[in-house]
């Protein structure tokens, strides 16, 4: 398997995806966003096909689109933490802008950039090139290194708004920055698994993690390292049955992990699994349970 270069090239881009979606995804569901970053993959194909209408690099178009959404659904919620009103708005118009974007664009005709559209929607992981490969690792390590800078503060902020406030912690400003980098690894993720299926890679991960322990950087590293190795498994399970399609092994391997994370909490202590279960993502409940 290692003697083919695409499949060198997608092991080391989607290592470096796995790792910036597991530390991301982790916040996603400690901050109850899971939906924001489901609005974003939908954002990423707007803006592929918005770029591709105005003749303008794909990739470039992704990027603009998820991280501007994400600004902007920051500063539209309460405290950049946006809600499920304001998300579902940027959601629906978003898809508006969509369905403008592909009535132009399917008349122009283009095979190229057509193409460039397909891979957005569905990932394109065995067919990337050198440099998008070294574009993938440099954008997992800035997005880890100001992820891992922000993080301490950030789940003060999380997991209790009023009173990081009253102690000065810039909770708007790190809202704001948390949602930038989300819309940044969505924009990465979507060469990997692509903008339908990049929900998973958040969010599957992060939740076993979140099972598994109620300490806050054991739990990060740990949605890292699942959501890493759930690349590696399902790009080995589609290069041994080719007839798979790389992402969405690598979405069924998240989520097998998630079920067995679930099974293994619940014979391990089923009351403590339905009640954290009832309150994922509710910044006060996470906040006790961190403490204890």
């Amino acid at each position: 398997m290692f003697a083919h270069e695409f499949m060198r090239n997608a092991l080391i881009a989607g290592t470096f995806v796995g790792l910036a979606c597991g530390l991301v995804g982790y916040f996603v569901v400690l901050r109850a966003q899971v939906f924001a970053g489901d609005a974003l993959s939908h954002v990423a194909f707007t803006g592929a096909l918005a770029a591709a209408v105005l003749g303008y690099d794909v990739l470039a178009g992704v990027f603009v689109a998820t991280i501007l959404g994400g600004v902007l659904m920051g500063l539209l919620g309460d405290r950049a933490r946006a809600d499920d009103v304001t998300i579902g708005t940027l959601f629906a118009w978003t898809l508006g802008l969509g369905v403008l974007f592909l009535s132009i664009f399917t008349t122009q005709k283009s095979a190229g950039n057509g193409t460039a559209g397909v891979r957005v929607l569905f990932g394109s992981i065995f067919g990337l090139s050198g440099t998008d490969v070294r574009r993938s690792v440099i954008l997992a390590v800035v997005v880890a290194a100001l992820l891992l800078a922000i993080a301490r503060p950030l789940l003060f902020a999380t997991l209790d708004g009023a009173v990081a406030a009253a102690q000065g912690v810039p909770v708007r400003a790190l809202g704001l920055a948390f949602l930038a980098l989300l819309g940044l690894v969505a924009a990465q993720a979507t060469q990997a698994v692509g903008a339908l299926l990049l929900l998973g890679l958040l969010a599957a991960p992060a939740g076993a993690a979140h099972l598994l322990s109620t300490h806050p950087y054991r739990g990060l590293a740990l949605s890292a390292v699942l959501a890493t190795g759930s690349v590696w498994v399902g790009l080995t399970l589609s290069y041994v049955f080719p007839s798979l399609p790389p992402s969405s092994m690598i979405i069924a391997v998240a989520v097998g992990i998630y079920i067995l994370a679930l099974v293994a909490a619940a014979l391990h202590d089923p009351r403590a699994v339905w009640q954290r279960l009832a309150n994922l993502g509710t910044p006060a409940e996470s906040a006790h349970a961190h403490e204890h």
